[in-house]
């Protein structure tokens, strides 16, 4: 499917005040383009205070009565980086203000997402004893009956969290989360490790208002900027200015080698360098890493490997998270190919959603697979695997003039009793299904999504920067964008120019090697994945990038998209 290319709209007024201001031209203009008037700052001083944050004062009082009492803490994770991150900040952070803390991670095929009655019980009978306190970290806004049934166990909750709430919440003792009514916090796009390092910020302060530290002293919580930067990019929020200060501080971090162990190992198992590291790295190459332990076995792994300093231990632990995304690749490229061959024989052209299940597809993988299925269709796509109770368990991506939570939300009404429980967002969620319902499901599922939409087919879109200036094409240039804090909200770089194909090649039987011609000028390029040979003539939409070899840096082109031109 050949997808609709828009240019960015271009503010020029704002892209000559960046100029003037000392942003180099091409920043400038790109920056404007994203909504920018003016640099923002990413040092610490510009970050939002944590008083802003709606009841993480309470929070941090009730911590700090607690370690003072020396109060047995227990974190409550989730099995994503998100999670696995916030949970090692949690503890690192409590163990430094000197709480005694452990931690718990839900497993998914077990006892399923956040704090459930079934988490409460593993915790009452936690090798350590019955913790007094539970914090959750990345979850536990929608959990109801786990919070009663802690607290009818005798245990006391504290809720952090950045999903958005439901019509009711838990009886906690504290909820911070910015997304809850009345929090007046400007950044609502905090991850779950975003929001547990503002509760330790305000736990620090609490402490020195009471004498407990000096008034300037305490631990240094900026050393843990780099397990929040990887959780922010790894969970793909949106890097708002208050994001891309986090993200930047944790980048600084780990470019100057002042990074935890595990996380230097996991750069190092991924064949990435720490001294050049950039958002690519920490959400394509660590991040997936860890939150294979998730998807496949069991998220402790990760998270001990984040709490881990000892360097050999650290290596250990994260070759053996290498191992386990090297699986989770090869069960993923199965599932994937055997839904593509299930697919061929449907009638897809009238279909404006796609739902497919086979049996023995892992549950950890099901969500991968959906969004390789939206990507090659391009339209909402669920993906089931079946489980031991007769039921199906799906995961869903959409694209975005669906918004996905809604169209289950819909099905849930015009099909009662099919669907269990669902849950999710805009663009991902999830879902139980009794699996004789699967049909009537399907049908319903796509009837919601012409009526949300209005629509009956999508059309792919790719947002790109126009023309790059010539003399922007070089390695330098290269350098100073990988640099630059790119994410959800903030895209990286798209180019869009035409070339003469000079000389073309495949390599691996996989990748397209390009020699182009622009101007006069030959330039490198390589488009992964698409082995089909291209006309002599082409309109490119690419990334600018570098390749080192032999000791010498050049600039290449990433192709995402080329055409006859």
């Amino acid at each position: 499917m050949q997808p609709l290319i828009r240019p960015r709209s271009a503010n020029r007024q704002r892209a000559q005040a960046l100029a003037e201001a000392g942003i180099h031209p091409l920043l400038a203009r790109l920056w404007a383009a994203r909504g920018l008037a003016q640099s923002t700052p990413t040092d610490w001083s510009a970050l939002i205070p944590p008083a802003q944050l709606t009841h993480v004062t309470d929070a941090a009082r009730l911590l700090a009565d607690a370690i003072a009492a020396d109060r047995k803490l227990l974190i409550v994770a989730d099995y994503d980086c998100d999670g696995a991150t916030a949970c090692a900040v949690a503890v690192r952070g409590l163990r430094a203000f000197g709480a005694r803390v452990d931690f718990l991670v839900p497993n998914r095929f077990e006892t399923g997402y956040g704090l459930s009655p079934a988490v409460v019980e593993l915790a009452r009978r936690h090798p350590a004893g019955q913790p007094d306190l539970l914090i959750t970290v990345d979850n536990g806004i929608a959990s109801i009956d786990g919070v009663a049934a802690a607290r009818a166990a005798g245990m006391q909750v504290i809720v952090t969290d950045h999903h958005l709430p439901g019509d009711e919440l838990p009886a906690a003792l504290a909820i911070v989360n910015p997304n809850q009514a009345g929090c007046g916090f400007p950044s609502k796009h905090l991850a779950g490790v975003g929001v547990i390092f503002y509760v330790l910020l305000a736990l620090r302060a609490v402490l020195r208002e009471r004498g407990a530290l000096p008034a300037q002293g305490g631990p240094r919580l900026d050393g843990l900027s780099d397990l929040v930067a990887l959780g922010t990019v790894a969970d793909v929020v949106r890097l708002d200015a208050n994001n891309r200060l986090l993200v930047a501080q944790g980048l600084k971090r780990i470019r100057q080698g002042r990074m935890q162990a595990g996380i230097a190992a996991l750069f190092e198992v991924a064949g990435r360098d720490p001294g050049q590291a950039g958002t690519n790295d920490l959400g394509f190459a660590l991040g997936p890493r860890i939150n294979a332990a998730g998807r496949m076995a069991d998220m402790s792994l990760g998270i001990h490997c984040l709490l881990e300093d000892d360097p050999a231990r650290a290596r250990a632990l994260a070759r053996a998270l290498d191992d386990i995304n090297r699986e989770r690749r090869s069960r993923e490229t199965e599932m994937r190919d055997e839904a593509l061959a299930h697919l061929d024989g449907q009638p897809l052209a009238q279909a404006a959603s796609v739902c497919v299940w086979q049996a023995g597809w892992h549950q950890g993988v099901i969500g991968l697979v959906a969004s390789r299925l939206k990507e090659t269709y391009w339209r909402p796509a669920l993906a089931f695997a079946p489980d031991e109770a007769g039921t199906l368990r799906g995961s869903g991506r959409s694209v975005p003039e669906v918004h996905l939570r809604d169209a289950l939300d819909l099905v849930s009404k015009r099909l009662p009793g099919a669907i269990l429980q669902f849950g999710g967002h805009a663009m991902a969620a999830g879902l139980t299904l009794h699996q004789a319902a699967f049909d009537d499901f399907a049908r319903q599922f796509d009837d919601a999504v012409r009526t949300i939409s209005g629509r009956d087919g999508f059309e792919p879109c790719l947002e790109t920067d126009g023309s790059l200036e010539p003399l922007y094409a070089t390695a330098d240039t290269a350098a100073l964008l990988a640099e630059q804090i790119w994410g959800a909200g903030f895209p990286a770089p798209l180019f869009q120019d035409h070339f003469q194909v000079v000389h073309q090649r495949v390599l691996k039987e996989r990748h397209l090697k390009l020699f182009l011609e622009r101007d006069g000028r030959r330039i490198d390029a390589i488009w992964f994945n698409h082995a089909d040979p291209l006309p002599e003539r082409i309109m490119a939409v690419y990334r600018l990038d570098s390749n080192t070899w032999g000791g010498q840096t050049t600039v290449q082109l990433l192709i995402e998209h080329a055409q006859a031109a």
